[in-house]
């Protein structure tokens, strides 16, 4: 999501401003004292006369938000799925190249997504590379997608296999742009390429 706003906490007895910022699977305070909870850890979300309560193990906290306190309660119980984050849309062609594990094969279905083989070109395309020698694939893919698409390269994190740089910077030796990261799952990370609108 990377939503932040400038606020004022209540937690602990005390009153602090500071900067909050709302993402994917947790909340984060920054001020005195910082403060990161976990959506996960959650036990009571609501938002009431502009403010965000929060109750989880060594809280509860309260953010004073003002209107955005509503919406910050909705995405944070209704957080964006996978093919959300990825931009999957229904009836979208997108093309899987590598290994990819049933929960994601059975949420593009879910999605009404349309894997799509052959010369047909994707919308998105979903390359897995698990070392950098793979990366020089990228070049070969981005041929196949639509001159809105993009290709989302999901490699393992944290791997001396395969840096995030040497993705970028494979993505960029093929005349592609990089502009999104999102975290596919806990042992991978997804970074998308798409062409640059000056060579649409």
């Amino acid at each position: 999501m990377g939503q932040e706003l400038e606020c004022r906490m209540r937690y602990r007895d005390r009153t602090v401003p500071g900067k909050a910022h709302l993402e994917t699977d947790y909340l984060l305070f920054r001020g005195d004292p910082r403060l990161k909870v976990l959506f996960r850890d959650l036990t009571a979300v609501r938002a009431i006369d502009g403010v965000l309560k929060l109750e989880f193990p060594g809280g509860p906290a309260e953010l004073e938000l003002g209107t955005a306190a509503e919406k910050w309660a909705q995405k944070i119980l209704h957080p964006p799925s996978r093919a959300d984050k990825l931009g999957v849309k229904p009836q979208m062609a997108v093309r899987l190249w590598g290994e990819f594990e049933d929960a994601f094969l059975e949420e593009l279905r879910l999605r009404d997504a349309r894997v799509v083989e052959g010369r047909t070109k994707a919308g998105l395309i979903f390359f897995e590379a698990r070392k950098a020698t793979d990366l020089v694939k990228i070049a070969k893919l981005a041929s196949g997608i639509v001159p809105d698409g993009g290709i989302w390269v999901i490699y393992p994190k944290g791997r001396k296999e395969i840096r995030e740089i040497e993705v970028i910077e494979a993505g960029r030796a093929a005349g592609l742009k990089d502009v999104k990261v999102a975290g596919f799952s806990a042992t991978h990370t997804a970074l998308k390429f798409v062409i640059p609108m000056t060579k649409r």
